[in-house]
């Protein structure tokens, strides 16, 4: 089984989990920029985040054979903070790097003014870039964010094609597909979705155009639930070719919409910046 991960936050994890994602059969992953749990008080402090997923973390995934990509934004719960607003005006220069697939994760948290402003600002820095988008719909009130969410994406230039629709449930599943973007479904240990509603969508909805990942983060989350949605669906009836379908072809075929994916891993260099990931010596 061969595995995209298209949303997990490694910076969270340790490089047992690295070790682990690939002993389960991930090759690939994209790490969307994200609130680190406590207020950013600048926009330097985004800079030196968004400069390690461009260097560091791809330095960490090749030592264990997986092919790291990322996404960069103003993510929502920030956009609220006048202190960071900054970084949109910050953001062409990252989006032009090769390992940017996409902008995000952008949309909404708590649906304010604000982050109407934000949206429509990165759907506008997608459309220029020629890039996909992440797009992160609210954990509550689902229904309501996602619908005021669409509103703002078909009143950008961005295309729904280019669009992904993240953290998805049965609530919203239908309006989304019907929209004509992505579906996106976060795989969680307690909230959000879990394996056995997932396999349970795939049967009413299909395989095409949906993404299924982990968002492993600094919370209780579980980077090898990609793994457990494919052998969920092998024992629910599904194919090999619908697993593939489902966690390799279709972030594939979303991401490679950048012209940037690159899935094939060189010799991975043993220092990065003069660093290593070992401590104390081999």
């Amino acid at each position: 089984m061969r595995i995209f991960d298209p949303h997990i936050h490694m910076t969270s994890r340790t490089t047992d989990d690295y070790q682990a994602m690939y002993d389960a059969g991930v090759r690939a992953l994209v790490e969307p920029s994200f609130w680190l749990g406590q207020p950013r008080t600048s926009p330097a402090s985004f800079f030196d985040y968004f400069d390690a997923l461009l260097g560091w973390e791809p330095f960490r995934a090749a030592q264990y054979g997986i092919a790291h990509h990322c996404t960069l934004a103003l993510n929502p719960k920030e956009a609220n903070d006048p202190r960071c607003v900054p970084v949109l005006d910050a953001l062409p220069r990252y989006l032009v790097k090769d390992s940017v697939v996409a902008v995000g994760e952008i949309g909404y948290d708590s649906m304010t003014p604000a982050e109407d402003t934000a949206l429509a600002a990165q759907l506008q820095l997608a459309a220029d870039h020629g890039l996909p988008a992440l797009v992160h719909t609210p954990h509550r009130d689902k229904l309501a964010g996602l619908h005021r969410t669409l509103d703002v994406i078909r009143e950008s230039h961005l295309p729904p094609e280019l669009v992904l629709l993240d953290h998805l449930n049965e609530t919203t599943v239908k309006d989304a597909r019907d929209s004509g973007c992505w579906a996106g479904f976060s795989i969680y240990p307690d909230t959000k979705m879990d394996e056995d509603r997932m396999v349970a969508i795939l049967r009413i909805h299909g395989t095409e155009k949906v993404l299924v990942n982990s968002a492993a983060d600094w919370g209780r989350s579980d980077p090898l639930k990609t793994r457990k949605v494919g052998d969920a669906m092998l024992a629910a009836g599904f194919s090999d070719d619908d697993v593939d379908q489902v966690l390799w072809r279709n972030p594939v075929a979303f991401y490679g919409q950048s012209g940037r994916l690159q899935l094939g891993i060189a010799a991975p260099e043993p220092l990065h910046e003069g660093n290593s990931i070992l401590r104390g010596g081999e």
